[in-house]
């Protein structure tokens, strides 16, 4: 039988959920709890695809205007696909979503793809059909992970941090107190790039609370002092640093290198470590900087792509 979609309501909260569930790429990024948290953002156009009668894809995605995105809100959000999804049927499903955009008016498709190492199974069948269907590559931040398959050691640099870190006595803990990092973060970001956190204090504390398991705070303490911490967004097969900071006192004595390694230590039972990204400009822009301190944890290089297409 031939794919249909479905344009997401509230009344299929429970079913995208459950389908998240048993999907070979999907992570708590599309629970809509999560999703939902900073709705008054976005124009919600989530869709969810069925073949023969049955749930078979979702795609997380919001519009402004005539454009579709796969989701501003989220760090990527491609097609989240059952294990049982074929290539012929994705190809199927972009098929589907092309006409289903052209008579909603929509002109353009702006899709980020799940990096693969997201992935509880092969699933990169979108790659494939976004080539069949003259998607352009248009954005691709290069972010730093670890195998922990297959790691490498550390930088001399990394290791004179690490011990620098012990002298000064740093030790690092979960911790709940989001307020004493989250103006430490604030205060980074302000002077480094006049920013903001993407998130409010307010809404991490919301989702940290909704997600106990997948958000964590990491704090670095120097005496009775916080010198710095980190969120972490943890999923089935990838610990994710979402945030990182520290004071000037912290950075002097090491806390960053002491809170890396210490997380890559504590979140060794998955299967990558993802530092993030160390571009901006969608890739045209590198932190050579950055990139060399992550990589001096024995970290390599995975892709955040962004396709584009236009009917």
């Amino acid at each position: 039988m031939a794919i249909e979609i479905k344009l997401y309501c509230p009344e299929n909260k429970s079913e995208w959920d459950s389908f998240l569930k048993g999907a070979k790429n999907g992570t708590f990024l599309f629970r809509r709890d999560y999703m939902e948290y900073h709705h008054n953002r976005f124009v919600d156009s989530s869709l969810l695809f069925y073949k023969d009668e049955n749930l078979c894809a979702l795609l997380p995605a919001n519009r402004d205007c005539d454009t579709l995105f796969s989701h501003q809100g989220l760090s990527y959000g491609g097609l989240v696909l059952s294990p049982f999804v074929s290539t012929v049927d994705v190809m199927d499903i972009f098929t589907l979503l092309k006409t289903w955009m052209k008579e909603q008016g929509i002109e353009k498709l702006y899709y980020k793809s799940i990096p693969h190492i997201y992935h509880q199974l092969p699933g990169e069948e979108d790659l494939y059909a976004l080539f069949r269907n003259d998607a352009k590559l248009i954005g691709r931040n290069i972010s730093s992970a670890l195998d922990y398959r297959n790691r490498l050691t550390y930088s001399s640099q990394r290791k004179r941090g690490l011990s620098k870190a012990r002298k000064t006595g740093l030790t690092v803990d979960e911790s709940t107190d989001f307020s004493a990092f989250w103006e430490i973060l604030s205060c980074n970001l302000k002077n480094k790039y006049n920013a903001n956190p993407t998130h409010s204090l307010d809404e991490m504390i919301y989702l940290s609370a909704l997600f106990p398991t997948n958000i964590k705070l990491h704090t670095v303490i120097q005496g009775k002092n916080i010198v710095g911490g980190c969120v972490m967004y943890i999923t089935d097969v990838v610990a994710h640093i979402q945030y990182i900071a520290a004071t000037d006192d912290g950075k002097n004595s090491g806390a960053i290198d002491a809170l890396v390694n210490y997380l890559i230590n504590e979140y060794s039972d998955k299967r990558f470590f993802d530092y993030g990204i160390s571009t901006e400009r969608n890739g045209a822009y590198l932190n050579e900087q950055l990139i060399r301190q992550k990589e001096g944890f024995g970290l390599r290089g995975i892709v955040y792509d962004t396709y584009l297409i236009e009917l």
